[in-house]
């Protein structure tokens, strides 16, 4: 389809020689022929008109009217009275035809870990807020700024860190990043140019995503095992390793909470190596039925970078994140943030300290609290009702739950089966390092799957998840994976 520009179309690139390219009205219809034949001008888009380009291009008036009327004549443009100049339907060299990008089945229920409701981002609020941000925005800051990030906004985060998560943020110290894996590489880089060679993870957890930017940051990668406790701290220092990324209040993906006493031998380990403890704070703001957990910073903020987003509590689009740096390492990640982009969109910064400060953002999370807390309910019900052998484990924070399926259960077997059902489960073994002799475990995220879809999605794949033999696809009603 042509483009459709709502107001003055943009300029339209032409290049006139003036100094023995030929006459000057050849060359234009040269130039615009040649524009339409290689569909740089497609079927239907406009043209400028005609006193336009010949005040664009320093030519007469008439000059370009013979230009399109000859043009016209050659079948290569239409006009039609009290419209604009178009390319003619049929114009041009047509381009092989492109089959149209295959659309995505359409699931009963999908159980895709990772992403919040994305219906209830509080659109209505992030507009309130970005347009007051904008009404008392200085002109000083739409320059480039401070590459931490807006002073504003990380005042506000400190606060809001201090209360809430227990962290000891000290807003000189905060860097404002583009989501999680901004953060983490700038955190990896910053840890390499200061002379470490090797960092750890927790197996499981996400070793795809963190070895490759381990490796893109020239450290070489290590997993760790994780207990009923957290990462094995012992088997940490066996490694080697100078850095580990951690996910103590909500272990990806098993659900542990680091224990008290883990989390003192996590930071012994690091004074003791001269380590560095990189804190995934990823969900922290949904639980549901457990104490709340402080955040591992606020134990020793000299030691651990603390990071979180508004990926899981907004929505990932923002692309929105923050770093709680210890004063040693806050200089080379300021400094690698301002090599790497020179410092995140700042209205988008200004729209989330007003969202914050309003009591907005946190209306929201209490909003979203309660509706989690009821997939939850309905996940451990549906699962109950149909598959009452398998045992749910990671319930107690977050939007996702582990299932357990006992080991004669083909984890693959049972999420290809599910998908011919319109029914998408996934496994644990995307979180591991290598295969493991264990039992089979699916991950299932609740966060972007209403209750209905929830409800009805289980049903259909509870005798795979009994560990029956796979019968054939059973059509059923469908709905999209969303809230109901």
């Amino acid at each position: 389809m042509p483009l459709e520009w709502s107001g003055l179309s943009p300029d339209l690139l032409l290049d006139i020689d003036r100094d023995g390219g030929g006459p000057l009205r050849s060359q234009l219809e040269r130039q615009i022929r040649d524009a339409i034949r290689t569909q740089r001008l497609r079927v239907g888009e406009r043209l400028p008109s005609t006193r336009a380009l010949a005040r664009t291009l320093g030519l007469s008036r008439g000059l370009v009217q013979d230009c399109y009327a000859q043009l016209q004549a050659e079948g290569y443009l239409v006009a039609r009275p009290g419209a604009a100049t178009q390319v003619a339907a049929g114009a041009g060299v047509p381009a092989a035809p492109t089959p149209p990008p295959a659309a995505p089945p359409q699931l009963l229920a999908d159980f895709r870990w990772g992403v919040p409701d994305l219906s209830a981002f509080p659109l209505s609020d992030w507009m309130w807020a970005t347009r007051d941000a904008a009404r008392t925005l200085p002109t000083a800051a739409l320059d480039y700024g401070d590459p931490r990030g807006s002073a504003a906004l990380r005042e506000v985060l400190a606060g809001y860190l201090r209360r809430v998560r227990a962290a000891a943020a000290d807003p000189e110290r905060i860097v404002i990043c583009s989501g999680y894996a901004q953060g983490l590489g700038l955190a990896l880089r910053a840890l390499a140019r200061t002379g470490v060679h090797t960092a750890a993870y927790e197996d499981p957890g996400s070793p795809a995503r963190l070895s490759s930017t381990m490796s893109w940051a020239g450290l070489s990668a290590v997993p760790v095992p994780v207990d009923a406790h957290g990462i094995d701290v012992r088997a940490l220092a066996a490694t080697g390793a100078r850095a580990v990324v951690v996910t103590p209040a909500h272990q990806w993906p098993t659900g542990v909470v680091m224990s008290p006493e883990r989390r003192l031998a996590l930071i012994e380990w690091a004074r003791h190596r001269d380590a560095v403890i990189i804190e995934d704070d990823y969900d922290a703001e949904f639980r549901y039925d457990r104490e709340p957990v402080g955040a591992l910073q606020g134990l020793a903020p000299d030691r651990v970078i603390s990071m979180g987003t508004v990926s899981k509590s907004l929505a990932p689009a923002l692309r929105l994140g923050w770093m709680l740096c210890p004063p040693a390492l806050a200089e080379h990640i300021t400094m690698h943030k301002q090599l790497n982009d020179r410092g995140s969109p700042t209205l988008d910064q200004l729209a989330l300290a007003r969202m914050i400060e309003s009591g907005r953002f946190d209306r929201h999370l209490r909003r979203m609290r309660t509706a989690y807390a009821a997939r939850r309910t309905a996940l451990v019900a549906a699962l109950a009702a149909h598959a009452p052998e398998a045992r749910v484990t990671g319930l107690a924070a977050g939007f996702h739950a582990v299932v357990h399926l006992g080991g004669s259960t083909d984890e693959q077997t049972v999420i290809a089966a599910a998908r011919a059902r319109s029914v998408g489960l996934y496994g644990m073994r995307a979180c591991r390092t290598a295969p493991a002799a264990q039992e089979t475990q699916l991950v299932l995220g609740f966060g972007n799957v209403g209750e209905r879809a929830l409800t009805a999605g289980i049903a259909a794949v509870g005798d795979l998840l009994r560990g029956e033999r796979p019968g054939p696809a059973r059509p059923g009603p469908r709905s999209r994976p969303g809230p109901p």
